[in-house]
């Protein structure tokens, strides 16, 4: 990788300080602490808010070590909490091309960031209109997987739900055609949204139906709905047979949508979701979304 010695790096690093300073541990669900000698929060609590090791946050700030890359800098975004404008100069100081709308390293409004942190006894996770996940909290990977690593086409759920057998694995077999539907239908109500301009969609739904027969004959059907509130069935590999309301917060443009799981009333699922926490991330190939 490049080495971080250009005065361009050394503005990210005081750039990276100067963000970091103005955030109190309050803002992003962290205990204040009675012995805090800084206003902001400390290089220790950023590196932990973005997964990355201490002495790499640290190395960033002095301007040191490696070129960050496009995923941590989107992490660096996340965790200090920067507006769309200062996310895309932190990519240009990083010399790192501006991903573009929709990716996994989408920006994800401060706001939404925001009600993310603080629901810290439900899963919860921000994904796009293509389903595609951008933060989960701890519980939300406990009870659905890490999609951190996920790249290409496969960021999308829809995507991996119609091309990859194993992505199915979190719904009962019962549930597989109702669901196939209603994410058919809600992929036709985001791509009607969308610019007329955009490709995002369009290409993913082209190749969708060039890889899935199903795909291709649910979406002749020209169903339209989008996702918003439903009840879910989900198979957990330690707790067997969850079942959660899911809800939806959606962005003012439609763009992205908070999605948190509460447990279905008159179910065991209250008590399943409390052994989460325990239980910790589980090895799944992909969400519900």
């Amino acid at each position: 990788m490049p080495g971080m010695g250009s005065v361009k790096f050394t503005e990210l690093g005081a750039f990276l300080r100067s963000r970091r300073d103005r955030i109190r541990p309050a803002d992003v669900g962290l205990p204040h602490g009675p012995r805090r000698r800084v206003p902001g929060l400390r290089r220790d609590e950023v590196a932990q808010l973005a997964g990355a090791s201490v002495d790499y946050y640290n190395e960033l700030e002095r301007g040191a070590g490696s070129q960050p890359s496009e995923q941590m800098i989107a992490a660096l975004a996340r965790a200090l909490r920067l507006t769309a404008d200062e996310r895309d100069h932190l990519y240009h100081l990083a010399d790192r091309p501006v991903p573009a709308h929709g990716g996994p390293a989408s920006h994800v409004h401060p706001g939404m960031l925001d009600l993310l942190s603080r629901l810290t006894s439900t899963p919860a996770q921000v994904i796009t209109d293509l389903h595609v996940t951008l933060v989960q909290n701890p519980l939300a990977v406990a009870l659905l997987g890490d999609h951190s690593g996920l790249r290409g086409a496969r960021t999308s759920f829809v995507h991996r739900w119609f091309t990859d057998p194993a992505a199915r694995r979190l719904y009962p077999e019962a549930d597989h055609e109702e669901q196939s539907r209603a994410f058919v239908a809600d992929l036709r109500a985001a791509a009607a949204r969308r610019d007329a301009k955009d490709t995002e969609a369009s290409s993913m739904i082209s190749a969708l139906r060039d890889s899935s027969a199903e795909f291709a004959a649910l979406w002749t059907d020209h169903d339209v709905a989008f996702r918003r509130d439903d009840r879910k069935r989900l198979r957990h590999p330690a707790l067997g047979l969850v079942e959660v309301n899911c809800l939806n917060l959606f962005s003012e443009d439609g763009r992205q949508r908070l999605l948190w799981f509460t447990p279905a009333v008159g179910t065991d699922s209250a008590d399943l979701l409390d052994l989460l926490a325990v239980l910790g991330t589980q090895d799944v190939a992909g969400p519900t979304s």
